[in-house]
């Protein structure tokens, strides 16, 4: 069975950047620590072209063994609440899960 990697682009509120870079690194963090599934769980600050942060966007690139190792991600009982936590420092996140 191929390993599966998502990556995910999120589009924090004006504002809201420091929260939900604080937010979702500590989800990376437990993530890792909690899914032996999980080989790997990156989150990404984009720059500008100068080399400057780009604040409008945080980019998460996951890895996992198989599709049942991101169903247990999915299912891990801490997702509802990070999801609401994260849900008012956004406008949108685009999620792309791909064959690694």
């Amino acid at each position: 069975m191929p390993k599966v990697a998502i990556h995910v682009e999120f589009k924090p509120k004006p504002g809201s950047h420091a929260a939900f870079d604080a937010l979702i690194r500590e989800h990376a963090r437990l993530t890792l620590s909690e899914e032996p599934g999980c080989e790997r769980f990156d989150v990404l600050q984009p720059m500008n072209a100068d080399g400057t942060r780009d604040e409008s966007r945080i980019m998460l690139v996951e890895v996992y063994t198989d599709k049942d190792a991101v169903k247990a991600h999915v299912a891990n009982p801490r997702m509802p609440k990070v999801r609401e936590a994260y849900t008012p420092l956004i406008d949108g996140r685009v999620l792309t899960m791909c064959e690694l």
